[in-house]
């Protein structure tokens, strides 16, 4: 695989994973909870844990291509700031869309 495709897998992967935690109700798409809806924080832990998920697919692909390069504090600040925004589709589909709910039918007596 060439570099170039493996950036736009990894920006894909990405992109998939800041919106999984938006876009259902189970704990990263897989563990179905016991509550009816997620709460805001277990979403946003679930981001915080996707973006190292995503990072380590791309750390496996630098890898394939060669030496890895050194990473200080402003790379995790920058990509960090990437997911976040690779996240706004899920968030406002989640949080800011109005949507329409079926209405509960009554139980028959």
């Amino acid at each position: 695989m060439s570099q170039s495709a493996s950036v736009w897998l990894v920006l894909g992967v990405a992109l998939l994973a800041a919106n999984l935690p938006f876009l259902n109700e189970r704990l990263l798409g897989l563990v179905p909870l016991s509550t009816r809806t997620k709460s805001l924080a277990i979403r946003l832990a679930e981001l915080v844990l996707l973006y190292f998920v995503a990072g380590g697919i791309g750390l496996l692909f630098e890898r394939r291509v060669g030496q890895i390069a050194p990473q200080g504090w402003e790379f995790y600040t920058v990509t960090g700031a990437l997911f976040v925004v690779l996240a706004f589709p899920g968030f406002t589909w989640r949080y800011l869309m109005k949507h329409r709910h079926a209405p509960v039918m009554a139980e028959p007596a």
